[in-house]
């Protein structure tokens, strides 16, 4: 299996503050997926620290078993579009692709041309003219001229309406079924990651949480519904993520290796929102001191 992203405790610091920690995470070439964390979790760091912006403070990132930071060839291999879509904002569409051709060995200016076209992208207007939407179809597709291994995406879609979110997704889709590129796609929008993600990283508190392919992490939880909980060991029970209690019931969202099969709770399945709003509660869960990795 080839490992597109590899980071064995990565960490990055900031005078006395870790904006990354201890991160530890294989994602899979071809996949796509999530990262996804609150504000300040770190998850700009870590995919500036992929693309080599950033040096490590401590431990080491790997895109396809090389540092970014240390080996420029690799640059070529990885498309990024930053958070706030950098372009010149003084420069056409069209223009935009021709510099791209002038600035990378292997470029592929018919498609982003064909990519702009199809969206009705007015090719000769100034991007600063363009609406926000716009902008970040421009972005995609000059990242995706590059024909890149790996794309990393920084919350591409936060400043976007519904329609184009939407746009802008299916567009990601057409184009990665299309490469077999693989991408890490941060963002805030759960139902947007849940329609076009398989794979899935949660940062909290500067910490990788938890990580893996979307339906076996799915899988692997479960929510319980019983009598209060007084910390027993519950068979099947490998861990509890979070726990919220009334006088007499208490709800467990847990780890399980299998079905539980004591009579006193009620086993219900859990959705994939369901199980990262429960990693990003509390950066101090008993489940966060240790991230949970499926193997993909």
């Amino acid at each position: 299996m080839e490992i597109a992203l590899e980071a064995q405790g990565l960490g990055k610091r900031y005078g006395k503050t870790w904006a990354l920690r201890d991160c530890s995470l294989h994602l899979p070439a071809g996949r796509i997926a999530a990262l996804v964390g609150p504000n300040g979790a770190g998850k700009s760091t870590l995919l500036h620290l992929a693309v080599g912006l950033l040096r490590p403070d401590a431990g080491a990132v790997r895109i396809f078993g090389e540092s970014p930071y240390d080996n420029p060839e690799l640059l070529p291999e990885i498309g990024f579009v930053a958070q706030d879509t950098p372009l010149y904002r003084d420069f056409t569409a069209a223009e935009l692709v021709a510099l791209g051709g002038r600035l990378n060995r292997r470029w592929d200016g018919a498609l982003a041309r064909n990519r702009l076209a199809q969206l009705g992208i007015p090719p000769n207007l100034r991007v600063g003219k363009l609406s926000g939407g716009q902008r970040a179809q421009v972005a995609l597709a000059l990242a995706l001229a590059k024909r890149p291994l790996l794309l990393l995406l920084d919350e591409p879609v936060a400043s976007l309406d519904p329609l184009a979110r939407r746009e802008f997704l299916q567009s990601l889709m057409g184009s990665v079924a299309e490469s077999e590129t693989t991408v890490l796609l941060s963002s805030h929008l759960l139902a947007d990651l849940e329609r076009v993600c398989d794979y899935l990283v949660v940062l909290n508190a500067a910490r990788v949480q938890l990580v893996g392919p979307v339906d076996e992490l799915v899988e692997g939880h479960r929510r319980l519904v019983g009598p209060r909980h007084d910390g027993a060991p519950i068979p099947g029970v490998t861990a509890v993520v979070r726990a919220s209690h009334t006088a007499r019931q208490s709800t467990l969202l847990v780890r399980a290796d299998g079905p539980v099969h004591d009579p006193d709770w009620t086993e219900q399945d859990v959705t994939l929102e369901d199980l990262i709003l429960a990693y990003l509660a509390d950066g101090e869960t008993p489940a966060s001191h240790t991230a949970w990795e499926v193997p993909a």
